[in-house]
């Protein structure tokens, strides 16, 4: 038995889950040399929604960020996470953008590339996984752990032998529901050390509470990493936090090695990150508490969150038990898909119609019909006639690799915003969120020439950079 290695997740998936992903560079890098110090295996510090979240809400630009921070961390590596196809957005994007994104993602200073895929559909994540070797990072292959009729451990380690077949370094069980029980976690994870030989990782979340216990049986069935946050920004919708779970290990052949007084340190700067988070109403106190429908219902805080304020919006709180009620069904006629993105926004909001309008898939969302008509993959269990029918009638079903339907974009991208480019990554950017990156790049246009941004609206002027 090895000692066990930490993925802190505090400048990603931890104030992701609980702040909407609001941290800035500025509060990151002040704390990032004691983090590098501290012995950490890897630091998740990009992908997911910070991208978007740095260009809509913070007018940051994230390769800037990621560039700041590679600087500063010498002696840990640096991970992000990726949504195979879809890159960090909700659709799926061509072979050519998928490649130049993990060709930039790794130039700029990311290590570890965890690719997973909303269904599990291999397909969609073959170019991601080429292109991480082709550049030389750690592709790290992600199973989106769900618990239904179809998936099972067996399902699970199958899905592991391809991905090691496909190239990948190690294998992240990712439970972003935080339903992974902890025997079941010791199961999954022997089966997995028997069928393959990369290393294990176990990313959780503490929504349900069982989480740091799931993760105990994982290290002794043989877990070579588990997914944790420091304590402010630990628990609740987040992950276990880091410093009980180390010391839970004391003692034990699995102890790390990790420098526990200066973990002290980096937990009190962030302690009062959290307190000016709490103070400024971006920390809601329920996204720390246990919530046990989790259990039953699979639902990720996150998509709790969402479908309360879809009802507020629409004056129809007293509905949110029948919705909650309705997911499970619309999730098993559509075959079980597990609730991460894209899907979890797809089934929530097609329960969410079906108990608003009274009749069950009277009204139904673009994106679940596309989903129907097998533009996101391949559903784990096949749908139905009768529900097919019902939300795309007779429209055809594709049956092929979704992005095998795209022509290659990245020129037609770079000759839409010609004039905005200072950066070959400004490409990216555009080609993932056209609708924030225009803005971004009007404001850093203005600062640059000092200048209104609504002259360049009026006037469409072309600035030398």
């Amino acid at each position: 038995m090895a000692k066990v290695k930490f993925m802190e997740t505090a400048l990603r998936d931890a104030h992701q889950s609980l702040i909407a992903t609001r941290m800035t560079t500025e509060e990151m890098l002040p704390i990032a040399e004691k983090l590098d110090k501290v012995g950490y295996y890897a630091l998740e510090v990009w992908g997911g929604a910070t991208f978007d979240s740095c260009l809509r809400f913070l007018n940051e630009d994230p390769w800037e960020r990621l560039r700041e921070l590679r600087k500063v961390f010498k002696n840990t590596k640096l991970q992000m996470l990726l949504r195979g196809q879809n890159i960090l957005g909700y659709k799926h994007y061509p072979d050519d953008v998928v490649e130049e994104f993990v060709k930039k993602a790794i130039e700029n200073g990311i290590d570890i590339v965890r690719i997973f895929d909303a269904l599990n559909d291999l397909r969609n994540l073959e170019t991601s996984i080429k292109a991480v070797k082709k550049y030389g990072g750690h592709a790290q292959g992600a199973i989106s752990y769900t618990v239904s009729p179809v998936h099972n451990n067996k399902y699970y380690v199958n899905l592991a032998r391809d991905m090691v077949q496909m190239g990948v370094d190690s294998i992240c069980i990712k439970d972003m529901s935080g339903i992974l029980l902890p025997y079941v976690a010791y199961d999954l994870v022997k089966d997995l050390k028997v069928a393959v030989e990369v290393p294990i990782e176990v990313h959780s979340h503490f929504t349900s509470g069982i989480a740091n216990l799931s993760y105990l049986k994982a290290i002794e069935a043989g877990a070579d990493i588990i997914d944790t946050a420091i304590s402010p920004l630990g628990n609740g919708t987040s992950q276990p936090a880091t410093e009980p779970m180390i010391a839970a290990l004391e003692g034990t052949e699995y102890y790390p090695d990790i420098d526990f007084d200066l973990l002290l340190e980096v937990s009190e700067y962030f302690k009062g990150l959290r307190d000016k988070y709490m103070k400024a109403g971006l920390l809601d106190p329920k996204v720390l508490n246990v919530d046990v429908n989790t259990l039953k219902y699979q639902v990720p805080g996150g998509m709790l969150s969402n479908l309360v304020s879809q009802l507020k919006a629409q004056g129809k709180e007293e509905l949110y038990d029948e919705v909650l009620k309705e997911i499970p069904k619309v999730r098993e006629e559509l075959g079980f898909p597990p609730l991460v993105t894209p899907m979890s926004q797809m089934v929530g909001t097609t329960a969410l119609f079906n108990v608003i309008t009274g009749e069950r898939y009277k009204m139904v969302p673009t994106e679940t019909k596309n989903y129907v008509k097998g533009l996101y993959g391949r559903p784990p269990k096949p749908i139905s006639d009768e529900i097919r029918k019902k939300i795309i009638g007779d429209d055809e079903v594709f049956e092929g690799r979704p992005a095998d339907m795209l022509e290659p974009q990245l020129d037609n991208y770079r000759n839409e915003i010609r004039e905005y480019i200072e950066q070959d990554e400004d490409v990216l950017s555009y080609a993932l969120f056209p609708q924030v990156a225009i803005p971004f790049f009007k404001q850093r246009l203005a600062a640059k020439y000092k200048i209104e941004t609504d002259l360049l609206d009026q006037e469409n002027q072309t600035h030398p950079v």
